[in-house]
């Protein structure tokens, strides 16, 4: 059995592909590599092989029709046989030493009694033209370098919570708990460190620069316009998020600290989802903004009012134009700070 199977999703990454590989391969035989071919139309495929055939045992390709990011993890999962598992978008790549450093503690927790559901590290926005990359780091959240469990987790601030590129799961965990991202779906890594939250119960944050964040290509999801074109697929993951909290409210409520972490992402995740119709200025994505507070609303009355009068909600639904303008500052000020998008 490998230790780590890392799943590259990837459509049309022939630019990009072979960069996020290289930055793979020091795992060596320790790692199964999955390129997930989502039906590129482009040299993706043949670039992917061409390691395989180079590097087998470590470099597999998995060709499929196009099914988007969510499909791509799902084949991701399907396919891995590693003990643990770890999504590397095609753009992005990793730091070799911290990845080195993660893979011997992965070593560690494998030849243990003590189980590892969920090992976290910092990523690094690798923000295009930007001279300082911003670092988003965990520690004054999560003990460092040692097991924890929910009831040790703290605070994080307003507009940070933990990103796919900050994970490595259980693979049996991810299996067990029977995660499926819809398909043909933008924004599905959000539900993807977001379900399978009420099965882990044993953490393990490392402080180190281990994920590198590409961002600043104008056709990248998270592009603001790109954001706004496909809003109706932000609301779509927000939705999943509702409901999957509200049917698992009664498990989860019994972790304090669970609970309060997956609200608190539900929060952020609803004022990214109203800001994109904020900032779109359209009747029609103001009136689909109130309808996703009222479905709130009707799903859980206590979650709504939690969200809703708290300071993102409260800041997401100021009357009016002026009300509307003031929202828009508020979130490029804290665009400006965290550095994304």
């Amino acid at each position: 059995m490998k230790l780590l199977s890392i799943a590259i999703p990837s459509y049309n990454s022939e630019g990009y592909l072979s960069k996020c590989i290289e930055s793979l391969l020091p795992g060596a035989n320790d790692v199964e590599i999955l390129v997930v071919n989502d039906g590129s139309k482009d040299r993706t495929s043949e670039i992917g092989h061409e390691y395989e055939a180079k590097y087998p045992g470590i470099v597999r390709v998995i060709d499929k029709e196009n099914g988007g990011h969510g499909s791509a993890v799902n084949a991701g999962i399907d396919n891995a046989t590693g003990l643990f598992f770890k999504v590397v978008d095609s753009d992005d790549w990793v730091k070799e030493s911290a990845y080195l450093a993660i893979l011997e503690k992965l070593r560690e927790f494998a030849g243990s009694k003590d189980v590892l559901d969920m090992l976290i590290s910092n990523f690094v926005y690798e923000k295009e033209g930007a001279e300082k990359k911003k670092v988003m780091r965990m520690g004054h959240a999560l003990p460092k370098d040692r097991l924890f469990g929910w009831d040790e987790v703290g605070h994080f601030i307003k507009g940070q919570y933990i990103l796919m590129h900050s994970v490595i799961f259980r693979t049996k965990l991810l299996k067990e708990c029977g995660i499926r991202l819809p398909e043909h779906t933008f924004y599905v890594d959000n539900i993807f460190v977001y379900e399978p939250l009420p099965f882990v119960k044993n953490m393990y944050y490392m402080d180190v620069n281990f994920y590198r964040y590409y961002i600043g290509r104008e056709d990248q999801s998270v592009n603001e316009k790109v954001m706004i074109s496909r809003v109706d697929q932000q609301l779509r993951v927000n939705h999943i998020m509702i409901d999957y909290l509200v049917a698992n409210k009664k498990k989860i409520c019994k972790e304090k600290r669970l609970y309060q972490y997956m609200i608190n992402y539900l929060d952020i995740i609803t004022t990214v989802s109203s800001i994109m119709l904020i900032i779109s200025g359209t009747e029609e994505n103001l009136k689909k903004k109130d309808d996703l507070w009222h479905y709130l609303k009707d799903k859980d009355p206590s979650i709504y009012r939690r969200l809703r009068f708290g300071i993102l909600g409260n800041a997401m639904n100021l009357p009016g134009k002026g009300g509307r303008k003031i929202s828009v500052e508020g979130y490029r000020i804290a665009q400006r700070f965290f550095k994304f998008n």
